[in-house]
């Protein structure tokens, strides 16, 4: 699946995956580890929004026909995804 961006936490911070990733097109949105020879920069502002997507998909995961994926089919998996998700913004 080509990506304009990918983003990783720490543990993908490799070489090896960032070339990847520039050979298909996208650009890496990884946070270097502390150990790096040579630190790379990456955009803090799009890193967050990856915190953001984190945090979602632990709170739906409270939900327990979620949790456990009681549905077979994806339509109606996913229409309990949209239900969990509209009663998190409505709370």
């Amino acid at each position: 699946i080509a990506a304009d961006y990918v983003l990783a936490d720490k543990a993908y911070d490799a070489d090896r995956l960032y070339r990847k990733i520039i050979d298909q097109g996208g650009d890496p949105v990884v946070p270097p580890r502390r150990h790096r020879k040579r630190q790379h920069a990456y955009d803090k502002a799009l890193y967050k929004e990856r915190n953001r997507v984190e945090r979602f998909f632990s709170r739906i995961k409270h939900f327990r026909r979620i949790a456990t994926r009681y549905d077979k089919l994806a339509a109606t998996f996913m229409g309990f995804v949209t239900l969990a998700a509209i009663m998190l913004w409505l709370k």
